[in-house]
């Protein structure tokens, strides 16, 4: 099931504010009541054609983004690092996030700025300390997400806190795909329609189920919020005016443009 989030771009019976529903068809939304991750839904009776409707950001986390640094071998070495013996976590803001079709801007501040293709995990309940055959009992669903980083500055700050946090640098979508197994599905990002990286998703240092159980044992985790699963190696800049799309098979495929 694709769930997805939207506001009505045409005049429509249904308002103007952000809603849920369930994508069956490239063309066709089905509305539903409720919250996906907070109450639970139920699917209605009405739909709503696509070309009706912009595409939001599938979750807006209301408590954190956690970041698996290092997690691909080939990205590690290319960072200039060894692979980890742990998972490397670190943290984004919930307002770095942006949806499909909505803009990556580049800051000031920085003078290159990347690309970096993920899965993401959207997490369904309040957890702490979840057993490695637990992990899927906390999962809601799938997304892709684009960390974008700051490159120049994540090395001149010597740590990636301001490099990974303007806002706009964590695009997430088009939707949370809720039957989704991650195995050896292909993992890449284009920038003006040429590959920049393509790898697989078993080719991760950590799997799911190690990552789940790391990071809870270290914090509680809300529902919504997001675990973003590393990149590939292939990470680069993406200019002013540039197209960028990431893409996981069976999930889909997700595109901004990068602007001053």
């Amino acid at each position: 099931m694709r769930i997805v989030r939207f506001t009505p771009s045409k005049k429509t019976s249904l308002g103007s504010d952000p809603q849920f529903g369930i994508l069956e068809s490239q063309n066709s939304i089905r509305l539903i009541s409720g919250d996906p991750l907070y109450s639970g839904i139920s699917p209605l009776e009405e739909k709503i054609s696509t070309s009706d409707v912009k595409l939001l950001a599938p979750v807006i986390p209301r408590s954190k983004i956690v970041c698996i640094g290092k997690n691909y071998a080939d990205h590690a070495a290319e960072m200039g690092g060894e692979v980890p013996k742990e998972p490397i976590i670190f943290l984004k803001p919930n307002t770095s996030v942006i949806g499909p079709g909505e803009v990556i801007r580049w800051p000031e501040d920085s003078s290159r700025v990347d690309h970096e293709v993920e899965l993401a995990i959207v997490i369904s309940r309040i957890c702490k300390d979840v057993p490695k055959e637990k992990y899927s009992d906390v999962i809601f669903g799938y997304t892709i997400a684009n960390d974008v980083t700051a490159r120049d500055l994540q090395k001149s700050d010597g740590q990636w806190t301001r490099a990974k946090s303007f806002d706009t640098f964590c695009p997430i979508g088009p939707w949370i795909e809720t039957e989704f197994k991650p195995d050896k599905q292909k993992i890449s990002a284009y920038v003006a329609d040429q590959l920049k990286q393509s790898a697989r998703l078993d080719q991760m240092v950590f799997d799911i189920p190690t990552i789940i159980a790391f990071v809870t044992r270290v914090m509680t985790l809300l529902p919504g919020d997001l675990i973003l699963t590393g990149t590939p190696s292939g990470i680069g800049p993406m200019i002013p005016g540039s197209k960028v799309s990431v893409a996981i098979e069976g999930i889909g495929e997700l595109v901004n443009m990068v602007a001053k």
